[in-house]
C-alpha cells in the first residue's frame, strides 16, 4: 500500500532520484539499494525514483530493473512512494517496462522526453499517452530538454494533462517563465528537477522536489518546503543559500559520479559507477569534501 498522497501531492513532496548500488564487481548490489533505500526515507523522503538516470538506467538491463523496484518495495513501498523510471526513446520498450513496473507493484512511472531520436511535438504526445494508456499506474513526465534534445512545448503539456493518468512533471527545463505559465495551465503538479531551483520553483507553483542532493541532504530540503509552506520566507532562503554550496559542488561533473562519491564518504551503499562514468578522481574528491562542508554535511 502506497504512502497517503493528494491529486495536489500525488508523489508526496520531497523524494530522492536514487543511485543504483553496485557491488566492487559491477554487480547490481540489491542488498545496498534496500539499505540506501531505507536510509533516504529515514531522513524524511516521501518517494524514492528507481531506475532514473541517476540510478544508471542506460547502463541497466531490463531483469535489473525489475529486481531493483523489487527490492526497493520490499525495503520501504510500505512507508514511501516507490515511482519506476521506464522513459527510453522507443516507445514499445518503454510501454514494456511501465507493464512491467505495475506488475511488480511500482506505485508510478517517471517518463522521461525520448532522447536521441528528437520527435515533433505530435510524437511526443503519442509517446506519453501510449504509456499512460498501457497501465493503471499515474505518470509523472520529466522533461530534460539538456538530455533529450527536445522540450515539452507548454501546449503539449496542456494536452497531456487531459489524460486521467498524467498527473505530474518534474522540470528540469531551467525555464521559470515557461514553468509558469505551463503550471497555471496545465494544472500537473509540479516538481523541480533542478536542486539550485528548488525554492524558486516553489515561488510560482511547484509542490516538491525530485532531488539529487537529496542523497545527503534531505532533512534540509524538508525543511526548506515546510518553511516555504508555512509562509517563512526568510527562513526558506536561508535554507536555500546555505546549501548552495551543495548545490554547486554536487554538479560540478555528473550528478551520479559526485553522489556515489559523497555516499561513500558517508559509508553508504553506492559502488563503482558503470562506463562510460567514471569515478572523481582525488582532487574532484577533495573538492567535493570541501563543498559538502560548506554546506553543513557531516561526512
Amino acid at each position: 500500500m502506497a504512502p497517503i498522497s493528494t491529486p495536489q501531492t500525488p508523489f508526496g513532496r520531497v523524494l530522492t532520484a536514487m543511485v543504483t548500488p553496485f557491488t566492487a564487481d559491477g554487480a547490481l548490489d540489491l542488498d545496498g539499494a534496500q539499505r540506501l533505500a531505507a536510509h533516504l526515507v529515514d531522513a524524511g523522503n516521501d518517494g524514492l525514483i528507481v531506475n532514473g538516470t541517476t540510478g544508471e538506467s542506460p547502463t541497466t538491463s531490463d531483469s535489473e530493473k525489475d529486481q531493483l523496484v523489487r527490492a526497493v518495495l520490499e525495503a520501504v513501498g510500505d512507508r514511501a512512494h516507490v515511482v519506476a523510471g521506464i522513459g527510453t526513446n522507443d516507445t514499445r520498450h518503454s510501454v514494456e517496462l511501465a507493464r512491467t513496473a505495475e506488475r511488480t507493484g511500482a506505485h508510478g512511472l517517471l517518463a522521461v522526453t525520448p532522447y536521441y531520436n528528437k520527435p515533433p511535438q505530435e510524437g511526443l504526445l503519442r509517446h506519453f499517452t501510449a504509456i499512460a494508456d498501457s497501465t493503471g499506474l499515474p505518470v509523472m513526465l520529466y522533461d530534460i530538454p539538456g538530455r533529450s534534445g527536445v522540450p515539452i512545448d507548454t501546449e503539449t503539456l496542456v494536452r497531456l494533462a487531459d489524460h486521467p493518468r498524467i498527473v505530474a512533471n518534474k522540470d528540469a527545463k531551467g525555464d521559470l517563465g515557461r514553468a509558469s505559465w505551463a503550471i497555471a495551465e496545465s494544472g500537473l503538479a509540479w516538481y523541480s528537477g533542478d536542486d539550485m531551483l528548488n525554492l524558486p520553483l516553489l515561488s510560482v507553483g511547484a509542490v516538491g522536489f525530485v532531488s539529487v542532493v537529496g542523497h545527503v541532504v534531505t532533512p534540509d530540503l524538508r525543511a526548506l518546503i515546510e518553511a516555504h509552506l508555512s509562509g517563512d520566507v526568510q527562513k526558506a532562503t536561508e535554507i536555500h543559500q546555505k546549501l548552495l554550496p551543495v548545490f554547486t559542488g554536487m554538479f560540478r561533473t555528473q550528478g551520479v559520479i559526485t553522489t556515489k562519491a559523497a555516499l561513500t564518504l558517508q559509508g553508504l551503499p553506492a559502488g563503482p559507477l558503470r562506463l562510460p562514468l567514471v569515478e572523481l578522481t582525488a582532487q574532484e574528491t577533495a573538492q567535493l569534501k570541501i563543498d559538502l562542508a560548506a554546506g553543513g554535511v557531516e561526512l
